[in-house]
This record gives C-alpha cells, structure tokens and sequence, in this order.
C-alpha cells in the first residue's frame, strides 16, 4: 500500500513540528540534506548513534525515515581534483551507517548534473496569489552545453562513485537511488537517456529511482510520465515518487511552471493510478509546496518555516486520491 511521505531539510526538527506531520497523516520522513545528519559535519558522514536517537524520536510521534540522503559528490570530486577522495570514503561509510541504523533508501547526488544557464527562472502569481517557480528556456552564448568529451568525463567519475556504493548497498540491505535532473535540459546527464544508462550500467535491484513526476513532466507531460512509469515501475526501479504537478513542459511550450495538484496540465489521479497498476507501494512525497498566503512571513508560526498551509493541502490532496484509489479497488490491500 503506497504511503505519504514530507521531506524536510534538516535533522533539527521542533515536536511541534513533528506534531504537526503526525496530525496531517504523514508516515514518514525523507531527509533531503546530506549534510544535516549529526556528525556529517565533524567526521563527513552520519555519527550511528545519534541517527539512532533520531529515528527513535520520529517513531515515537507514529512515524518513520524513509529516504535519507548522502553527503554531496561535490564539483571537485566530478574534476578529479586533488584531496576529492575523501568524498567517496565518506559517502562508502554513510551507506554503511544508514543500513547498521535499519535505513533502506539512500540517495546521492552528484554536482554539474544540472544546466541552470540554459534557462531562466522567474516566480509566476497563479490562483488567488499563489507564488510558484517557473523556467523558460534561453539561450546563453557565454555558457555552453558541456561537450561530448566532458559529459564522458563526468560519467567515468559516477561509475567511479557506483561501481563502490552499489556493492555496498547490496550488502547492507539498502537501496540506492539517482533523482532526475532537474532542470531536464538537454544531455543533463539525469535526463531521458541518462537515467536508462544509470539502469543498464548497474542493473543491481539496489540500484533505481527517486522518481519525479514533476521533473519528467518538465521534459515531457503526462505521456512521458506514464511511460517511464510502465518502463521503471514493472521493473520495481522506482523506490520514491515526488508528487508535483506542472503547466507546460519545455519539450512543448519552452517553459513551464509549477502548479497545485489540481491546478496543472498533468492528470495527477492518472498517474497515481498508473504507479497502482506497476505494483509500487512506497511513499508518494507532494513536494515543491507552492507558497500559499499564510505561508509567508510574518504570518508563518513555524520555527522550521515549513509552511504547513501548503503541506496541509498537498497531504490532503494525496491523501484522497489514495483513499479514491482504495475505493476503486473495491477495498483495502
């Protein structure tokens, strides 16, 4: 049965805050910063006993860790500069201490995965004032795609980085996951192309996705969404689903803009029924909240700045499309 999960970016979390998830019908957390994990800091990766600590606070308010993520692969490490090796040691030695902790997914990312001078970000107001990030292509002739010598370059360092993580993964009961390059530009390397070569490189069943609907809906809409659903999820590759919604793609309009789950042009019920029909049963995680009214300073109460009136809508809108699909089931897994 799929879950609903909130990510958040750090370790430091108020009970009020964790009160808050519990009372949405939040089941789980995913921790989206690798470096906000007590100890990454003073040693480069996780102290176990205090992740410990951490996921027995979050399991006593009814929840618990889904994803967590690794210390960054910086640009250093992706240029092979000298004194870059300790990144991998110590991305090698947080796998190991998220599986001694019980934590099964992981994800890593890479620096340079992404080409942000390929477009142009604005805000854009949509229904009733709601602030949301959006993207148009431009073109940048200072800036220039990376050549075909320098993308192999920067594969020769991920296999480096995953041909020593995903036996470690295998042997620790954890599984190891990329996200979509966001934004999908062209050639990014978690792009269309890039995450089959992610797949066929390391065909592990450690090895998948944190698959993004919204990220895949930038480069294509809702059928090539579906698709690469029918294409990673029979083959239990999608281990997390980022839940978002978008207008226009850049394959289509040459922009596109986030939205509410049901203010875009994806067909978010159509989605979620199609992750049904793969067998997926992970966490569905709403994320990128829109910024909503009382979201915004000075009205946000909140120590953390969630803003929980976007996460409230966000979580209830899973949350009835997941009771919507039990219905149409014809009754509870």
């Amino acid at each position: 049965m799929m879950k609903v999960s909130i990510q958040v970016p750090t370790c430091d979390l108020s009970d009020s805050d964790l009160k808050q998830m519990c009372q949405l019908g939040v089941d789980c957390l995913d921790l989206t910063r690798g470096s906000s994990f007590p100890g990454v800091l003073e040693q480069g990766y996780p102290d176990l006993d205090q992740l410990i600590k951490l996921k027995r606070r979050i399991r006593s308010h009814g929840m618990d860790i889904n994803r967590v993520t690794l210390p960054d692969i910086s640009r250093s490490f992706m240029l092979d500069e000298p004194g870059s090796e300790i990144q991998l040691d110590n991305v090698s030695n947080a796998i190991k201490v998220f599986g001694e902790a019980g934590i099964t997914l992981v994800r890593q990312r890479f620096a340079d995965d992404v080409f942000p001078y390929m477009s142009e970000e604005y805000t854009a107001v949509h229904r009733g004032g709601a602030l949301v990030r959006g993207e148009s292509l431009r073109r940048n002739p200072e800036q220039q795609p990376p050549t075909v010598e320098q993308l192999n370059a920067w594969w020769k360092r991920f296999d480096l980085v995953f041909g020593k993580l995903v036996p470690l993964a295998e042997a620790y009961n954890v599984n190891l996951a990329v996200h979509p390059s966001d934004t999908p530009h062209h050639n990014t390397p978690f792009g269309g192309l890039g995450i089959h070569r992610v797949i066929d490189a390391f065909p592990s069943r450690n090895v998948g996705l944190v698959y993004c609907v919204g990220t895949r809906g930038e480069a294509g809409g809702t059928p090539l969404v579906l698709d690469e659903i029918y294409q990673y999820g029979r083959k239990d590759r999608i281990f997390l689903v980022h839940f978002r919604n978008i207008r226009g793609s850049l394959a289509t309009a040459g922009a596109f803009e986030e939205a509410l789950l049901d203010e875009g042009h994806m067909n978010m019920p159509k989605i979620l029924l199609a992750l049904h029909k793969v067998g997926y049963n992970g966490c569905i995680n709403p994320d990128h909240i829109t910024s909503l009214e009382m979201d915004r300073a000075p009205h946000n109460p909140s120590k953390s700045s969630m803003g929980w009136v976007g996460w409230a809508y966000s979580i209830g809108y899973v949350k009835a499309l997941l009771a919507a699909l039990t219905e149409f089931r014809g009754g509870r897994d």
